[in-house]
């Protein structure tokens, strides 16, 4: 799935959810940058306008808070490969997948060939190449891409999100549904 890159029509009179829909970032963003939405004191309800969001926040300049949630999504469509690109490096050698799903989604749909993130190979990831792409994967491409911006904040430089993750159209031939009971 191909999301537009081009600057969305938001007000000040668009709500959150609306903002929210067109960039799926803007979480990440405004708590990056204005420390909004991190807890129950400076969250917003989805039916909140930006504009009053912003008001209640130390009045915050709304054309600056809507310059950031578009210059946030645009740094979060770099960061994106489609699955197509994501086969073929994996499959060269070019990068690894790491699985950022929970046990439970893993253990209904696997990926060949990929790292599951669980603390451990958190820890890993620091030894591996640095030269090393890393592309994560979830099952929608929002999970993924979360973590990619956070890895990439924390030195990981060459890292990645597979956009639109497993529910997109990845190729049958690399998934494979877990049966009930099964260990493998």
């Amino acid at each position: 799935m191909k999301t537009d890159t081009q600057p969305k029509n938001s007000s000040p009179q668009s709500t959150m959810q609306e903002v929210i829909e067109a960039y799926p970032g803007t979480r990440r963003a405004l708590l990056g940058r204005y420390h909004i939405g991190g807890g129950s004191s400076c969250g917003f309800q989805p039916e909140e306008t930006v504009g009053q969001v912003c008001q209640r926040n130390k009045n915050l300049n709304v054309t600056e808070v809507l310059e950031t949630i578009r210059a946030a999504h645009e740094a979060d469509e770099r960061m994106q490969v489609s699955i197509t690109e994501a086969v073929a490096l994996a499959k060269e050698g070019k990068a690894r997948l790491a699985d950022v799903r929970t046990q439970e989604e893993w253990d209904a749909v696997r990926i060949e060939d990929r790292a599951f993130l669980k603390q451990d190979l958190v820890h890993e990831l620091g030894s591996w190449p640095s030269d090393q792409l890393i592309i994560f994967v979830c099952h929608q491409g929002l999970c993924s891409l979360d973590a990619a911006s956070y890895f990439a904040g924390h030195d990981l430089k060459n890292v990645r999100s597979m956009r639109g993750g497993i529910d997109a159209e990845w190729p049958a031939a690399l998934v494979s549904s877990a049966r009930c009971g099964s260990t493998t």
